[in-house]
């Protein structure tokens, strides 16, 4: 169970205190394009309903909707001695506003690794303190920040006098939306998209939840600090149109003081924006509990396929000589792997595990391994101790259950316990963050997207970072040399700078012999996986999308196309002012590129006053390096003319 300051934390003193009941509790970003009003309202039963409502830049984005959770905590009333207590329809219903404080905070802090090299946490901050007055003292906090990005807020539940268990069955949370509102929404974490009208969501659909409003605005509903609750989705209300109600996958079982996840609205002019802003997720986070994390490394990985120490050692030779530092033995190095029959503790005689872990030491190459549900439920307190003692530097776990209150809680301690043992962590199929990476920076990455094991088409690579890639990292898995990829090459290169990963999967089915000299393959040996700043140039769902994104001095652009040809361009007014940049530009070519790959590459002299010219492929993309020319560089590089690349 988590650990809470009892009421919101506030990052500077002198909170204001109001002890009458107020009216509303209302909260405005620091820049006052963000608000949020909650106020408790009687129904006309009598009952009293908490709402809030969002506004934007002064328009109501989020009409009035109903807040709250659901409890029954009957049966430990009882087995506590509190048997008279009254139990109404809703366990909110007689819940009455007490007071409200407000506070602010503006701080900075610097990640481990990241979209950005450093994160502002600025926001304005309220609590409505709710409370029942029937003689169960119960008590319920309303947590709320307004931040420049969007709006969050938790309930939260101070210790009860008498310890009583609660049992979270429902979650009231409802968002109503201008009519005409559409969403990007996918019924699980591995599927592909639909966009439909919201009333049209008659399953339950991931977080993030991309929305398009009447008007031109964008918006993000999210969650962020997700490690001791149930999954929760979004489903279209049966009884009020153009509302989404809330769906929990399981109760939740908690003794106070404890606090719900964060509820995360973002609101935007442009789609790019929403990602931009993510860092709020992080910031809804706690900081890093890991004292030394020098051992947590981000970087690049490729699978071994063959599970042989020959085919071991060419893979940490091919890895050595293309700057991958991690090499990673998928399913089936212990056998069965799928099974409470197995033991990942024995490793298959074709592979000498020992002298693998022990030649790619000397090359440079860390070693992953993947281990499943099953060897983890049963072993992981024995096999976390003993990978540590071989030299494994990471686990990719595969499988594993998440949604339940039970699974939850086991799987982000199953992240700590990795942490104990200076065990870096990937948690494969359909998980997705919430940003406990920043709490638990071990935990390098998450799958939980329609990747590149299942070949997507183009159009739904230009959906995934307005969507998926608003909650954090997503192992997308490049496959580059596999024939049933549905994209071209130049796609693949910009897509594993796109789809951000700290462990950036490359060459997901490919071996070191399929390697033929491709001259691109540049890309992914200057490739970097940790950025001191991201922008998003351009783009928009289903139609393509531009990132760039800076390591030191040098900038890195990712462009995806759709399935369909057009004409993009890339506006370089992010470099820096008065600098020429060497621009190494990977392209969708032709046969005249001499390699099966078809990716030209050429390079050329830029500055921040020019816009580099695509002319899209159908399924294409391109890639651009961007390095400032020193005065000791005597390369003589063509000067960009604006022709079509």
């Amino acid at each position: 169970m988590k650990h809470f300051v009892a009421g919101i934390m506030m990052c500077v003193a002198g909170v204001s205190m109001y002890a009458a009941a107020p009216e509303k509790l209302e909260v405005k970003s620091p820049d006052g394009t963000q608000q949020v009003e909650f106020y408790v309202s009687r129904s006309a039963s009598g009952a009293n309903v908490l709402c809030y409502q969002v506004y934007y830049k002064g328009e109501k984005v989020i009409g009035s909707s109903r807040a709250g959770l659901e409890l029954d905590n009957r049966v430990w009333e009882m087995a506590l001695g509190k048997r008279s207590l009254p139990q109404p329809d809703c366990w909110m219903d007689t819940m009455e506003a007490d007071s409200v404080s407000y506070g602010s905070c503006d701080e900075t802090w610097h990640p481990l690794y990241g979209e950005r090299g450093t994160v502002r946490d600025r926001h304005n901050s309220g609590t409505l303190y709710l409370s029942r007055k029937d003689g169960s003292g119960y008590r319920m906090n309303i947590e709320v920040r307004a931040y420049d990005e969007g709006i969050a807020f938790r309930y939260f539940f101070p210790e009860h006098p008498q310890a009583i268990f609660h049992k979270v069955v429902g979650d009231l949370t409802e968002y109503t939306l201008p009519e005409g509102t559409k969403a990007w929404a996918e019924q699980w974490a591995q599927a592909p998209f639909e966009h439909v009208d919201v009333n049209a969501l008659k399953q339950p659909v991931e977080r993030a939840l991309t929305l398009e409003l009447p008007g031109g605005t964008w918006m993000a509903l999210a969650d962020a600090d997700v490690d001791d609750w149930c999954l929760t989705k979004f489903l279209a209300s049966q009884e009020k149109p153009n509302t989404l109600t809330s769906v929990m996958y399981s109760p939740v079982d908690a003794v106070t003081y404890f606090a719900s996840p964060w509820k995360v609205i973002m609101v935007a002019d442009k789609p790019g924006e929403l990602l931009e802003h993510n860092d709020i997720i992080q910031n809804l986070n706690p900081p890093c509990e890991i004292a030394d994390v020098s051992w947590i490394k981000p970087g690049k990985i490729m699978r071994e396929t063959t599970l042989t120490t020959a085919g071991a050692m060419e893979t940490i030779d091919f890895c050595a000589a293309h700057k991958i530092p991690y090499m990673l033995f998928d399913w089936q190095w212990y056998m069965p792997c799928t099974s409470f029959d197995g033991d990942a503790t024995q490793v298959v005689s074709k592979l000498d595990l020992p002298k693998v872990i022990a030649y790619g030491k000397k090359k440079g190459v860390g070693v992953w391994l993947y281990v499943n549900q099953h060897a983890l439920q049963k072993q992981m307190r024995e096999l976390f101790p003993l990978l540590r003692k071989w030299g494994v530097v990471g686990v990719k776990s595969g499988f594993v259950q998440y949604a339940s209150h039970r699974w939850a809680v086991w799987l982000h301690d199953m992240v700590r316990y990795a942490a104990e043992n200076r065990l870096m962590i990937n948690i494969h199929d359909e998980f997705r963050p919430s940003g406990f990476s920043r709490t638990y920076p071990n935990l390098l990455t998450q799958e939980g997207i329609h990747g590149n094991e299942e070949f997507p088409d183009a159009t739904h690579n230009t959906i995934l970072p307005f969507t998926r890639m608003i909650n954090g990292a997503a192992d997308y898995t490049i496959c580059y040399y596999d024939k049933r990829l549905k994209t071209t090459h130049a796609h693949q290169l910009a897509a594993s700078l796109v789809f951000y990963s700290p462990l950036q999967t490359l060459f997901w089915y490919d071996k070191p012999s399929f390697y033929g000299g491709e001259p691109e393959i540049t890309w992914f040996e200057q490739l970097q996986t940790v950025f001191d700043d991201t922008k998003v140039l351009g783009g928009e769902p289903g139609k393509y999308v531009s990132i760039a994104r800076r390591s030191g001095k040098t900038w890195f652009v990712g462009l995806l196309g759709n399935n369909e040809a057009s004409s993009r361009q890339i506006d370089l007014s992010f470099l820096d002012e008065g600098q020429t940049y060497i621009a190494y530009v990977y392209a969708d070519g032709g046969e005249e590129t001499g390699t099966r790959t078809q990716v030209k590459c050429s390079e050329w002299l830029v500055d921040g006053k020019q816009a580099l010219r695509f002319a899209l492929k159908p399924r294409g993309g391109a890639a651009v390096r961007l390095v400032p020319v020193s005065d000791q560089d005597d390369r003589k590089v063509e000067s960009y003319q604006g022709q079509l690349l």
